[in-house]
């Protein structure tokens, strides 16, 4: 019975990925060439899992509805998605160097995943029991839990896939997964939509969220079940010590250093979004629909779009940064144009979906080809030490940026939007002067 479910998952995999050969092997040891089919599937279903959970906790859509329907504070509010995206990205620094000193990664992953189960779960009950500033601030710090833990994920998933999936699989693992992902989405997204002629109350809210919640624990146990051979334990050290050491990498790796500007100026792409959403809430509304709308429109982008980065991605994933930036940019001059100067535009109610689609599709291209290069250009415990000081940049670059909700009484919206789209032509040019690492 195994070898028949191993033949059809091997047999599965060399249909995906469409290649005779489909076990060859780059810089992964060569012992490990016969997992790749399993493990391939397994970190696909457990990316899965985590991410609808994600587009369920989504700080610019569901997090946000649910802050204003107990009646949080607006200027908490302002600081959600910051706090969830930086607050993962700063400690991994300090992270990197406790995952360093395990031979065996995958168990990182599962322990971040199981506190990410926690934190959600403790954002429903939150909801729930409490109200007004009691529950921003409960909400908020239990997204800091969420974030930290998010960071411990992130830095042991991306050193397990380059100890586990060959170079030239790795867009596409992260293409399919998206893409599944994407179409369960689709169907949250519709469920939502065919709420709106009720108000579901915060009950509704928090069975959502619980559902969420569960997602990473199924997904953790699903990522147990990789095999990883044991890898590089060196540069375990104190870990204040070897934070400071790894930051030197920004001064003597002039490639590295180049990849985190450009990937500075790409956030445009997700710092837009919560604008696109901001600007529907003024001219339509704020029911439940839209929530449902922006959702199924950022599952359809996921869906349609990553398996084409993903295989882009394998063939030159700098490309796939570059175009995802100019989308985004592009969308963003329009839309500034739409909405300043064309009244009878941004009145419809199938602009902001259809700008929102749009959005997603690049920002996904983005996060696969931004994900798929760092993941190339190093091997061993230089690709820990890479996502770790990348990622630690880009969270003070984040809590920078945030700074931007504050320009909203100065600036319109939509005049955000059209800076942060300046933002992205120079990301283009930037990664365009990146070296193939593929």
């Amino acid at each position: 019975m195994k070898t028949y479910v191993r033949n059809k998952i091997e047999n599965l995999y060399s249909f995906l990925i469409n290649e005779e050969d489909a076990r060859v092997c780059s810089e992964i040891p060569e012992e490990a060439c016969h997992t790749v089919p399993g493990n391939f599937f397994l970190i696909i279903l457990s990316k899965t899992m985590t991410k609808l959970g994600d587009a369920l906790s989504n700080p610019k859509t569901v997090l946000a509805w649910l802050m204003s329907y107990v009646g949080a504070p607006v200027s908490m509010i302002a600081f959600l998605v910051p706090i969830r995206e930086s607050g993962s990205m700063l400690p991994q620094l300090l992270i990197a160097s406790y995952i360093r000193k395990r031979p065996i990664r995958k168990w990182i992953w599962v322990a971040g995943s199981i506190l990410q189960f926690f934190s959600i779960a403790g954002i429903a009950v939150a909801a729930f029991m409490l109200k007004g500033g009691a529950a921003g601030w409960a909400i908020i710090g239990l997204l800091v839990l969420f974030s930290i833990s998010r960071g411990l994920s992130s830095v042991a998933s991306k050193d397990v896939i380059g100890k586990t999936i060959p170079k030239s699989r790795r867009g596409r693992l992260n293409g399919y997964s998206t893409a599944v992902s994407g179409i369960l989405v689709i169907l949250a997204g519709l469920f939502l939509m065919s709420r709106s002629e009720d108000d579901p109350g915060i009950e509704f809210y928090t069975y959502l969220l619980i559902f969420a919640a569960f997602l990473w624990v199924i997904g953790a146990v699903i990522y147990s079940r990789i095999r990883e051979l044991p890898g590089e334990t060196s540069g375990g050290g104190n870990a204040f010590r070897e934070a400071i050491a790894r930051l030197n990498l920004l001064r003597s790796d002039k490639p590295f250093r180049n990849f985190v500007i450009a990937r500075s100026l790409l956030l445009c792409s997700a710092l837009t979004a919560p604008f696109y959403v901001v600007l529907a809430q003024n001219y339509l509304g704020k029911e439940i629909f839209m929530l449902g709308l922006f959702i199924l429109a950022g599952g359809i982008a996921g869906s349609v779009s990553a398996p084409f980065w993903g295989r882009m991605a394998d063939i030159s994933s700098k490309r796939v940064m570059i175009r995802g930036a100019l989308i985004t940019s592009i969308l963003g001059v329009l839309f500034f144009i739409i909405v300043a100067w064309i009244p009878f535009l941004r009145e419809t109610s199938w602009l902001y979906p259809v700008a929102f689609l749009i959005l997603g599709i690049a920002h996904s291209g983005v996060r696969l080809g931004r994900k798929t290069y760092i993941i190339d250009m190093a091997g061993g415990n230089k690709r820990t030490d890479y996502v770790a000081v990348s990622n630690t940049v880009i969270g003070f670059i984040l809590l920078l940026a945030g700074g931007l909700s504050a320009l909203a009484s100065f600036l319109s919206p939509q005049g955000i939007i059209l800076i942060l789209s300046t933002f992205g032509f120079f990301g283009a040019l930037v990664s365009k002067r990146l070296p193939d690492v593929e």
